[in-house]
C-alpha cells in the first residue's frame, strides 16, 4: 500500500488454476459478474466497443448498496483490463485500477487487481472506511474468481438459468406496480408468507421474504433489487435457501401491442452437498435440477398470474 498527493494506492492477488485466457474471458463478461463475484448486485452496460465500455454496477461495500460509473480499457493481447470510476459513490472521490492477468506454470495464472482512490474532502475517517471497503472486496473478488474459474468445467451441471414469460392484456406501469411493490405481496400472492421492503433509496430495495413450500414450510431469503421503472426489476439474493450456492434474476417487461409481456428470469447454482439432506440420497443432480426449475418456475408463474389479474383489472 502507498499513499501520494492522498491517492492511496494497494494491489491485491492470488494464483488461479486455469489458463490465463481463461481467466481474462471472466473478468470481461461484466454481465457475469453477479454470479462470479460475491458483492456485485447488478451490472450495466451504457456504451460499448470492442476496446472501450462504459458500465454502471451496483454493490455492496460494508453491508451497504453503492452504485457508480465506470469505464473499462480492454486490452486481450496483454491481458488487461483498465478501470476508472467515472461518477464515484461517497465517501469515494476517484477510484481507478486495472486487472493483470499473467500466465504461470502449469497451465494457472497470477491475477493482480490494482487500485488507487481518493476519499471526499480527503477526509481521514472517510479513507479509513474505502481501504476496508477495497481491501474485503477485493479479497472477496478474488476468492470468488478463483473458485467460480476453477469450479466451471467441473461443475457445469450445477448452474441452471431459466425463463417464464406470460402474456397480458394491461399496462406496463400496472403489471410492474405489482412486481415493485413486494411488501403488499402477503396479501397478494398465496405463497408468500412475509415481507420486509426497505427503500432508502428510490428504485434501490432490501427485500426479506418468507416463502411458503408445498408443504406449508417456510424459509427466508433476502434479496438486494434493483428497480426500473417501467422496464425490469433485477435481484440477487444475498441470503439463500440452503440448496443455492447462488440466485439471481430478473422481471422483464414488454409493451406488446396494447399489452405486455412479462418474463421472469432464474439463474441458480444448486449446492450439491444439500442435495441428499434435503431429499435423500436418491435425488441425484438430475432431478434437482428439475425440482429447482419446477418450484422456482411455479412460484413466478403464480406471481405473473396474480399481476395478470390485477393489471387486466384496471385496464
Amino acid at each position: 500500500m502507498s499513499l501520494r498527493q492522498n491517492v492511496r494506492e494497494v494491489e491485491h492477488e492470488i494464483m488461479v488454476g486455469a489458463p490465463a485466457t481463461v481467466v481474462y474471458d471472466l473478468i470481461a463478461k461484466v454481465k457475469d459478474w453477479p454470479r462470479i463475484f460475491p458483492p456485485t448486485i447488478y451490472v450495466d452496460h451504457v456504451e460499448r466497443s470492442e476496446t472501450e465500455e462504459r458500465i454502471q454496477i451496483w454493490a455492496t461495500a460494508n453491508g451497504e448498496v453503492k452504485n457508480w460509473t465506470s469505464r473499462r480499457r480492454l486490452d486481450p493481447q496483454k491481458l488487461r483490463i483498465d478501470f476508472r470510476q467515472e461518477v464515484s459513490a461517497p465517501p469515494v472521490a476517484a477510484m481507478g485500477g486495472a486487472w493483470l492477468i499473467e500466465p504461470a506454470a502449469d497451465a494457472r495464472s497470477r491475477v493482480r487487481l490494482l487500485h488507487d482512490y481518493r476519499a471526499v474532502d480527503d477526509d481521514a475517517k472517510k479513507l479509513e472506511f474505502i481501504d476496508r471497503a477495497v481491501d474485503q472486496n477485493s479479497r472477496s473478488e478474488l476468492a470468488a474468481l478463483k473458485t467460480n474459474v476453477e469450479k466451471a468445467t467441473a461443475n457445469a451441471e450445477l448452474l441452471l438459468s431459466f425463463e417464464d414469460t406470460m402474456r397480458i392484456d394491461g399496462s406496463v406501469k400496472d403489471v410492474y406496480d405489482f412486481l415493485n411493490e413486494a411488501d403488499r405481496w402477503p396479501d397478494r400472492l398465496p405463497h408468500v408468507a412475509r415481507t420486509s421492503l426497505r427503500e432508502n433509496t428510490p428504485g434501490l430495495q432490501i427485500l426479506e421474504m418468507d416463502t411458503r413450500a408445498k408443504d406449508q414450510s417456510t424459509h427466508t431469503t433476502k434479496s438486494v433489487r434493483v428497480c426500473f421503472p417501467y422496464d425490469r426489476i433485477v435481484y440477487k439474493q444475498t441470503t439463500l435457501p440452503a440448496l443455492l450456492n447462488l440466485h439471481t434474476g430478473y422481471w422483464q417487461l414488454e409493451v406488446e401491442g396494447d399489452g405486455t409481456l412479462a418474463t421472469a428470469q432464474h439463474t441458480v447454482v444448486i449446492n450439491v452437498e444439500k442435495i441428499a439432506g434435503t431429499w435423500g440420497d436418491h435425488v441425484d443432480v438430475d432431478e434437482a435440477r428439475r425440482r429447482i426449475r419446477d418450484t422456482l418456475g411455479t412460484n413466478s408463474r403464480v406471481t405473473l398470474s396474480h399481476a395478470k389479474d390485477y393489471a387486466e383489472q384496471r385496464h
